[in-house]
């Protein structure tokens, strides 16, 4: 649904999470505005699935045929020895246009700004922007976004935005990490596993015990849940709401990124409506790995006990049938772009296949059509060989083909030279409608 005429109304950006290329097709296909991966390094989710370099180019074509955004994490602290690696990694993202990263490490963020001038440049949550003069600042660096500190208000946040004049993005669900803006030691000391590293071992989760006491739970949060209170946010000016979960499954990310799809596109379309979230979608959220306890975090309180799980940290368990249903609506590969051609072959001239989508459209050249010495290629030989899309993002159907041949003249064309020109034509469409940064 497109807000473009909702004047004087903020129209965020529903940022899904993705921890593999599955996740990242389920969230495109739930209507996710934006996605935000991990690659195999530098990433603070070490233990997710994570992209090869051929998925994150893939996902990056993927999503900027579909009109949507890829940003990726680059937001651990990077070890000095470790900077030569660095451009290696981000190049081939880069090049195939990588919309964004969201960074922690100033070092890294400097790198970035020199070296890849355009990427954007998102500052992670854990440098902890908690004010105006740090997003001024962020943004005189050349930040385009920052994702504050998650402990600030609502009013605090809406401050920000308003006065540093810069893109913001906030959290609105998922698991949250109880110490300052995730910028957490604690798993680092007790274990050895840095989660500014990205290997948090989340000693949060575990239950302590004070003597004369029964074990408890004080550090377990409970997760965030805000789509009771979306308006709110909305009328904030949160730029881009973003849900957490690179580790979760690929249902997890499909399914909360509908719910909220449905509810930004409902507030939007009508602000003056009464807004409810229904029972029924309040329960496909909380059987979609929710904690026993949810919360709207900071935006509304500071601090409090009922923050806090406390007696019970697991998650609710999940519903199968729900998750069959999610993978069978969302989860069901790469959606194929059709696309229309037009193929020119008469003995004598050079062969010419013409490929169209929407307003595009591209024409590339072959070798000369050779008269048949043997046995005629027909049309339906043709359209078999054109129609074979392989793995690209097109489809092409016989309907969609439209054939001038001289077959009465009795061609031939060698399947090779078919072959090769239907992938020339492709390849050209393809870097016409995703062209690199």
């Amino acid at each position: 649904m497109s807000f473009n005429n909702f004047k004087g109304k903020n129209v965020p950006e529903l940022l899904a999470p993705a921890g593999n290329y599955e996740a990242f097709l389920g969230a495109i296909a739930a209507g996710a505005d934006a996605v935000y991966i991990g690659g195999q390094r530098f990433g603070a989710r070490a233990y997710a699935d994570n992209f090869d370099e051929s998925q994150v180019v893939r996902a990056i074509k993927y999503a900027h045929l579909h009109n949507r955004k890829l940003y990726m994490t680059v937001n651990t602290l990077v070890k000095e020895e470790e900077f030569a690696d660095l451009y290696d990694f981000l190049k081939p993202y880069a090049d195939a246009g990588l919309d964004g990263v969201i960074v922690q490490d100033f070092g890294v963020f400097g790198f970035i700004k020199e070296h890849f001038p355009n990427v954007e440049l998102h500052t992670s949550t854990q440098m902890a922007i908690s004010g105006v003069h740090g997003a001024k600042l962020m943004k005189s660096l050349g930040a385009v976004r920052v994702v504050p500190a998650r402990e600030l208000s609502l009013k605090e946040i809406s401050r920000i935005r308003k006065e540093a004049d810069i893109e913001v993005e906030a959290f609105i669900h998922g698991a949250m990490c109880y110490c300052y803006s995730g910028m957490c030691l604690f798993s680092s000391i007790v274990g050895g596993r840095s989660g500014n590293r990205g290997r948090c071992a989340q000693p949060c989760r575990l239950s302590y015990k004070v003597e004369g006491q029964e074990s408890f739970y004080p550090l377990s949060l409970k997760d965030m849940c805000t789509i009771e209170i979306l308006p709110s946010l909305i009328e904030a000016g949160i730029d881009s709401f973003k849900i957490e979960g690179r580790m979760k499954k690929p249902e997890f990310a499909a399914g909360v990124t509908a719910i909220y799809r449905k509810y930004i596109d409902k507030y939007l379309a009508n602000p003056k409506a009464e807004y409810k979230v229904s029972k029924k979608d309040m329960d496909i959220l909380r059987h979609l790995y929710l904690r026993t306890g949810i919360s709207t975090g900071y935006y509304n309180q500071h601090n409090g006990k009922n923050m806090v799980t406390l007696d019970q940290p697991g998650y609710a368990g999940s519903d199968e049938i729900l998750l069959s249903k999610i993978r069978e609506k969302y989860i069901i590969g790469e959606k194929k772009l059709p696309i229309v051609a037009y193929a020119y072959f008469h003995v004598g001239e050079e062969s010419v296949l013409t490929l169209s989508i929407g307003d595009e459209s591209i024409s590339v050249v072959g070798d000369v059509v050779q008269k048949a010495s043997n046995r005629p290629m027909t049309s339906d030989d043709i359209a078999k060989h054109l129609m074979k899309c392989g793995d690209s993002f097109f489809s092409l159907t016989k309907e969609d083909l439209t054939l001038d041949i001289s077959e009465d003249e009795g061609i031939f064309i060698p399947i090779k030279m078919l072959n090769e020109l239907r992938r020339k034509a492709i390849d050209e469409l393809e870097s016409v409608l995703t062209p690199s940064k």
